[in-house]
C-alpha cells in the first residue's frame, strides 16, 4: 500500500496561511463552502478515483502540525504567535468535507467554519492530481519530465550567462496544486535551485521552502477578496474592505495584491493612491498579460508613482517562453516576478488536469469572481452574478472596458 500523498500540513501554498491568519483574526465566525471543479476532459472519469480520494482525505484529517513545522512558521516575521498557537491544536475535521460521485463527475465539497475548511484546497488538488497520474506509466513520464526540465535549466543558464537577462529575472514555483507528484515537485525544485540559483528565487510550497532552503512566496488568492462580498460591507466596497484588512494585518509585509476578482478595471477603480503606495505591487492571473501590465503601469503613472519602485507578478498559465517574452517587453519598466505552476511541476508529456477548488458561498450567500478570462468566471448563482456585474459596471459580454 502506498503511503499517504500528504504527510505534512506544510505541504501547501504560503498564501493559504497568510489568508488563514487574516480571517482567523478578523472574521473567525465566517461559514464557507468550497467546491471542486475539473475544467477539462480527463482521459478517464475522475470518479474512478473516489475510493482512493476518500482514503487520502481520511489520512489528511489525521495529521497535526509537528513542532519543527510550527517553529518554521513562527520564524516568518509576519506570522503572529496566536496563529501558531491555533495551528498547534488544529486538525482537519472529516465531517467538513465530502467526496462523492455524480454520474461521471467527481464532487468534492468542503463546508463549515471558514477557518476550518479554507486550507483543504491545495491538499485536495494535489491528492486528485497524484492519484490520477499514478495510472500512467511512471518511468516514461519521469524520463520525459527530466528531459524537459533539463532543457529549461539549460536555456535559463545560457540566457543568464549571455547577460540577456539584463535586470533581475525572478522565477518562482507555483506548482503544488497541479503537480505530477510531491516527489517530482521536490526534484524539480532541487534541480532549479542547484542549476539556476541566480534566476530561481522561491516556491509557494511551504514544506519544500523549509526543507530545501528556499524563500516561501505568496500573499492572497481570489477566495480572500471574494469572502468580503458576504461579510456585511456594501458590495461596492468589498475590495477596499479586503485590501484595508490586509494592510492592517500585515502592515507592509506580503504586499502583492491580486487584481482580477472583479476584472482589472474594477480593481484599479478601487486601488487609489493610498493602496498603491502601501502595496508593493500587483499579481496577474487572467486576461492578456501585456494589456494588464500596461494598465497597471499607466495607473501608477497617473498616481505619480514611479513604476520602477513596484513589482508586477505574473501567474496565469505561464511557460518559460511566455515569462521570457514578458520580461523582454517589460523588464526596463518595472520590477517583475514570474510564478510558474503546471509548466514546471507537471510537464511530463501528458495532458494536465485543469482542476480548481474554489469558494462558492460564504455566510450562506453566493460569492463570485468576474475574471478577465471569461472561462475563469465562477459562480453558481446567476442572479448574484448579474447583480455583481451591474454594481461594478462590468458588461456581460466583455469585462474589458478601458
Amino acid at each position: 500500500m502506498n503511503k499517504p500523498i500528504i504527510t505534512s500540513l506544510l505541504d501547501t501554498d504560503l498564501y493559504k496561511y497568510s489568508m488563514w491568519q487574516t480571517m482567523l483574526h478578523r472574521f473567525p465566525q465566517t461559514q464557507a463552502e468550497y467546491s471542486f471543479v475539473c475544467r477539462n476532459t480527463p482521459e478517464f472519469a475522475l470518479t474512478e478515483l473516489l475510493p482512493a480520494v476518500n482514503a487520502e482525505l481520511d489520512a489528511l484529517c489525521a495529521l497535526t502540525f509537528k513542532e519543527d513545522e510550527l517553529a518554521y512558521l513562527a520564524e516568518l516575521r509576519y506570522t503572529k504567535s496566536d496563529f501558531v498557537d491555533f495551528l498547534r491544536i488544529f486538525r482537519f475535521q472529516r465531517n467538513f468535507i465530502e467526496a462523492s460521485a455524480d454520474g461521471d463527475t467527481l464532487k468534492i465539497v468542503a463546508r463549515g467554519p471558514q477557518v476550518h475548511v479554507m486550507a483543504f484546497e491545495i491538499f485536495v488538488l494535489a491528492i486528485v492530481n497524484e492519484l490520477y497520474f499514478r495510472r500512467f506509466p511512471q518511468e516514461t513520464a519521469l524520463a520525459e519530465g527530466r528531459r524537459r526540465l533539463t532543457a529549461k535549466v539549460d536555456r535559463l543558464r545560457d540566457l543568464a550567462s549571455q547577460h540577456r537577462l539584463r535586470h533581475s529575472f525572478n522565477l518562482y514555483d507555483f506548482g503544488a496544486r497541479r503537480r505530477f507528484s510531491g516527489t517530482w515537485q521536490r526534484e524539480v525544485l532541487s534541480t532549479l535551485r542547484d542549476g539556476v540559483p541566480e534566476v530561481f528565487k522561491g516556491t509557494s510550497n511551504v514544506l519544500l521552502a523549509k526543507e530545501l532552503g528556499l524563500v516561501p512566496i505568496g500573499t492572497m488568492a481570489h477566495e480572500y477578496l471574494q469572502t468580503f462580498q458576504a461579510l456585511g460591507v456594501r458590495l461596492r466596497d468589498f475590495q477596499t474592505a479586503a485590501l484595508e484588512a490586509w494592510v492592517q494585518e500585515y502592515r507592509g509585509d506580503l504586499g502583492i495584491a491580486l487584481t482580477d476578482v472583479i476584472t482589472m478595471d474594477a480593481f484599479l477603480d478601487d486601488f487609489d493612491l493610498y493602496f498603491a503606495k502601501l502595496f508593493d505591487g500587483l499579481r496577474h492571473d487572467s486576461g492578456d498579460p501585456l494589456t494588464w501590465a500596461n494598465k497597471a503601469l499607466a495607473h501608477y503613472e497617473r498616481l505619480r508613482i514611479d513604476p520602477h519602485t513596484k513589482r508586477l507578478v505574473f501567474s496565469d498559465g505561464l511557460t518559460i517562453d511566455r515569462a521570457l517574452s514578458l520580461y523582454l517587453a517589460l523588464g526596463d519598466k518595472v520590477q517583475l516576478g514570474f510564478g510558474i505552476g503546471t509548466h514546471l511541476t507537471n510537464d511530463m508529456g501528458l495532458t494536465p488536469l485543469n482542476i480548481v477548488m474554489k469558494i462558492t458561498r460564504a455566510n450562506n450567500q453566493p460569492v463570485a469572481k468576474l475574471s478577465d478570462s471569461p472561462g475563469k468566471t465562477l459562480c453558481d448563482d446567476q442572479t448574484f452574478l448579474a447583480y455583481l456585474r451591474q454594481v461594478f459596471k462590468v458588461p456581460a459580454n466583455s469585462p474589458d472596458r478601458r
